[in-house]
């Protein structure tokens, strides 16, 4: 046989099956576009030279692995439609006379060719919107550059390497396949697995049971610490009860449905569920990825969207001040000491000195450890298990009302209390170690936090008392075996500057490379700028929002084109029931009738329990959420129902697309 002919059946497999093959090339070249950009933005130069680029540069790394590991996946799954549609094709070519070997030859052509369009395609259109993503994240990250194209030839090799070794081992399982079948077989493949499948009570009930277990863990987490560790523990189970739900409780749900004569034995009913029935096994579990997808879409889109839009006001949180510096010292006298003084001093005169006037100046002393707090007990100790340590910060009542421009007074023996927004304290008296109880007068709903209690994963108290050396004296002889004390005591000295964040950041290198102190007063002296801080939180926050962003895009291609391979599969296995139905006197309102009914109720299925996964994760996320100082609640919910409401839309517009190509098959509007 000529080399020419197996070139022409090549292009005429491709040519006559273009609505399976079109599509399945698009996602091929996203994917490999996706994966050259972020592996180019992985080895950036621009994005490189920024402050925090090691963790920029490492989430876009792990970015390449899950893109990598999720296209190999994805891409067998897909051409699995393409090869069910081609095996009766083969069949034919088997049985006039082709044999097997002739058979691999036309597949290796056609395999050769979807791989050079798809690779090339997809690195053209990878190195041509490259620097339009560098763009993107500069400005997500918040920095300045210059526009220059150019190629990463490690992303080009890299990308080149990895999609070819993925589309080898494509062709090396179609192969496989095509070798095991005899020609019977391969005539009969689009009727294959067509027997109804068994209602499996046992696995449907598993499902059940492993998803309301996952629910439960989802909502019963309190803290961060065990949300964090649960999390992907939830997600497993989740998975696998979504899949043995949609598999084997799909199956029983038809199997109900026959049962119900007033919904079963209706025109548009009757045809749709007996075809569900039969290949339902399959179907649930294109179904059930389906629903994955769109949950991890979901999740990924709200979660890092709040930490990006929400990065301004972490920020704030964890610095208060444009400039702040925290002295800790070992003895009460050490706050008010000369050095103490000379370092504040410092701080003003350095700002002053660059033209900058000090503004909103805040100035306090405070006591902090970690503690077990157990009912009203508070007992410092240098804590391991952080699931069970609370933050808890003592001042003075005097710099509190000069913090907060306020006028409470305290007796002897009482306290005001601040409790941030991840904790609840419900008792009326607190008894700090080695102190006598104070207590509670009333419970205050603001205060200007600080790093300390931030960074919290468990949530922090702070306590404003009116004596504040003899309180907490008793706290500051607690000490471990090394005679390490439990407690710092420290003195807080920060302002606002009116300048942009260039000359913040001179005037903090100004100072952290001038400043001087005397070990004996001084124990150590810590500099924070919000400006140098936003550089950092922008590029752990943008990155991760950016890659959720492409990460989320991936998903929903693969969403898209499993729900149109469903539909296209599903609408040629039922062109000839159609047709038949069509003799027997149904007209093409009733076929249309039938496709809706049919399609609205496997269709919709994925999205709505994707919003329920979505719905008991709210929680979960939430708590996660507190880790990166993001505790505004009504906005995580609009960022949720915004996210989910877009991608509803979107879904919809799908639906339309491919229910109507369904019905140009199944009625005989177009035949390929």
């Amino acid at each position: 046989m000529k080399t020419g002919l197996y070139s022409r059946l090549a292009l005429n497999g491709i040519r006559k099956n273009k609505r399976l093959y079109i599509p399945y090339i698009i996602t091929c070249s996203g994917m490999v576009m996706m994966f050259y950009i972020i592996s180019f933005l992985s080895e950036s130069e621009v994005i490189g030279t920024t402050f925090g680029a090691s963790v920029m540069q490492l989430c876009l790394r792990l970015g390449c692995i899950v893109i990598g590991v999720f296209s190999l996946i994805f891409l067998f799954y897909t051409n699995s439609f393409l090869i069910r549609r081609r095996k009766k094709e083969f069949g034919l070519y088997n049985i006039l006379g082709m044999g097997k070997w002739n058979i691999a030859r036309v597949l290796t052509l056609e395999s050769m060719m979807v791989a050079v369009i798809s690779i090339f395609g997809g690195l053209f259109c990878g190195i041509l919107f490259s620097k339009l993503a560098e763009l993107l994240m500069v400005n997500i990250l918040r920095i300045e550059t210059d526009f220059n194209l150019h190629l990463s030839v490690g992303a080009v090799l890299w990308t080149m390497g990895l999609f070819s070794a993925v589309f080898l081992l494509i062709l090396l399982n179609t192969l496989k396949q095509i070798r095991l079948s005899n020609p019977v077989e391969l005539l009969h493949s689009e009727n294959s697995g067509e027997k109804p499948p068994k209602s499996n009570w046992f696995l449907a009930l598993a499902g059940i049971i492993i998803m309301a277990l996952a629910y439960y863990i989802a909502i019963s987490i309190d803290d961060p610490i065990s949300a964090l560790v649960w999390f992907m523990i939830a997600v497993v189970m989740v998975i696998t009860a979504t899949y043995l739900l949609f598999i084997s409780g799909s199956v029983v749900f038809c199997k109900i449905l026959k049962k119900k004569k007033n919904y079963y034995y209706k025109t548009n009913h009757f045809v749709s569920v007996s075809s569900m029935v039969f290949r339902m096994k399959r179907n649930g579990a294109g179904l059930a990825s389906i629903c994955i997808l769109c949950t991890m879409v979901l999740v990924m889109v709200s979660s890092t969207v709040c930490l990006y839009m929400g990065a301004e006001d972490s920020l704030r949180k964890r610095c208060p001040r444009n400039i702040g510096i925290n002295i800790t010292v070992d003895e009460f006298e050490d706050l008010h000491s000369k050095q103490v003084n000379s370092l504040k001093e410092a701080a003003y005169r350095t700002a002053a000195e660059s033209g900058e006037k000090p503004e909103n100046i805040l100035s306090y002393n405070m006591v902090s450890f970690l503690a077990a707090i157990n009912e009203n007990r508070i007992t410092a100790s240098n804590l391991t298990d952080y699931a069970d340590a609370h933050s808890v910060f003592i001042l003075d009542i005097d710099d509190y009302n000069r913090m907060m421009d306020a006028s409470e007074t305290l007796n002897k023996g009482e306290a005001l209390i601040y409790l941030t927004e991840n904790y609840k304290f419900n008792e009326s008296t607190v008894q700090l170690e080695g102190c006598e109880a104070l207590k509670i007068k009333k419970e205050v709903d603001t205060f200007i936090e600080n790093r300390g209690s931030v960074i919290s994963m468990t949530g922090s108290m702070f306590l404003f008392v009116s004596d504040f050396q003899e309180t907490v004296a008793p706290l500051m002889q607690l000490a471990d075996a090394k005679g390490d004390r439990f407690v710092t005591l420290s003195a807080y000295y920060g302002y606002n500057l009116s300048c942009d964040d260039e000359k913040q950041k001179e005037i903090y290198s100004q100072y952290s490379e001038t400043y001087t102190s005397d070990n004996s007063a001084v124990n150590s002296i810590t500099v924070d700028c919000s400006a140098e801080a936003k550089t950092e939180f922008y590029g752990l926050y943008g990155s991760l929002f950016f890659l959720g962003i492409l990460l989320g895009t991936v998903f929903v291609f693969a969403a898209v084109l499993i729900i149109y391979y469903k539909q296209i599969s599903e609408g040629y296995e039922d062109q000839s029931r159609f047709d038949i139905m069509q003799k027997v006197g149904m007209n093409k309102k009733e076929i249309r009738k039938s496709i809706n009914s049919q399609v609205l109720t496997v269709f919709f299925l994925p999205l709505l329990t994707s919003a329920v996964h979505l719905g008991f994760a709210f929680p979960m996320i939430y708590k996660i959420l507190k880790l990166f100082a993001i505790t505004d609640l009504s906005f995580l919910i609009l960022v949720t129902v915004s996210c989910f409401a877009v991608f509803g839309f979107c879904y919809i517009v799908v639906y339309k697309i491919t229910s109507k190509a369904y019905y140009s098959i199944v009625s005989g509007a177009k035949k390929d």
